[in-house]
């Protein structure tokens, strides 16, 4: 009984983790930023990336796929082409 009861358990919390790792990357959010004047697709939050580049960052579009990001910053001249914070 004990050992079906560890199993319970152990298979919950497997589950658990599962599910949760899941929630986490469907909240994920992939954005095209101007970051020291170049183009940049990232993970990171807006505040993060003012965190790693300084305040001269700012949000051009965000996305819920990497591709549509990457996809997106090629339409307006690809990474580390010129941009502009108006």
């Amino acid at each position: 009984m004990f050992k079906l009861w560890i199993a319970i358990c152990g298979s919950i919390l497997v589950l658990g983790l599962a599910f949760s790792s899941s929630k986490v990357q469907a909240n994920t959010k992939y954005s095209v930023f101007c970051a020291d004047g170049k183009i940049e697709a990232d993970s990171r939050t807006l505040d993060q990336m003012k965190s790693a580049r300084g305040s001269n960052v700012c949000l051009l579009k965000e996305f819920d796929y990497s591709s549509d990001a990457d996809n997106y910053a090629q339409s307006i001249g690809g990474k580390g082409s010129a941009c502009s914070c108006n």
